[in-house]
């Protein structure tokens, strides 16, 4: 059974990139075990100066799971240009702990315009040596108004890419 952690940069309950982890699930195959991260609003700003044997708990959960993972899919919005502070936060913990180092992983940028964010993602997860390729990277521009009141993708392109996205990402694990 192949786990997968999947990582919202919204911290906003019912968000469209909350929503579409939730869609992607439904795309993946039987037998995978998939799990959406929920407390990345709970890891404090990153210190150096205690990134070390004992980390605070918060920091050393994410990095197990992100460890124990097979791969890791992250869905961000673009906040002011850039990619959200939580989630920067977050992989910023991860550097010297290697936990993503030859992770596959996939990272779709939801938001109204995204590009920065999304350009930017793709070299912090280089930074970070996380497997990424073309086909599992995805910027949806303008993403509510390709889904539905409940979260639902309309748009028949976008859901298209993004089960094409799933495919490719289960290729790499």
């Amino acid at each position: 059974m192949k786990n997968i952690l999947a990582i919202s940069g919204s911290l906003r309950e019912g968000s469209s990139n909350h929503n579409i982890l939730g869609l992607l699930c439904k795309m993946l195959p039987a037998g995978v075990d998939y799990n959406i991260y929920e407390e990345l609003r709970n890891i404090p700003a990153f210190d150096p100066g205690i990134d070390n044997d004992t980390p605070p708990s918060t920091v050393s959960n994410l990095r197990e799971k992100i460890s124990q993972a097979d791969g890791i899919i992250i869905c961000t919005p673009e906040y002011a240009f850039g990619v959200p502070g939580a989630l920067k936060n977050a992989l910023d913990w991860t550097v010297s702990s290697g936990s993503f180092a030859g992770k596959p992983t996939a990272l779709i940028t939801a938001s109204t315009g995204g590009e920065n964010a999304h350009e930017a993602m793709i070299k912090i997860l280089g930074a970070i040596d996380a497997k990424i390729s073309s086909e599992t990277t995805l910027l949806i521009q303008f993403v509510r108004s390709k889904m539905d009141a409940a979260g639902n993708i309309t748009d028949l392109v976008i859901a298209q890419n993004l089960k094409a996205l799933a495919g490719a990402f289960i290729n790499l694990l």
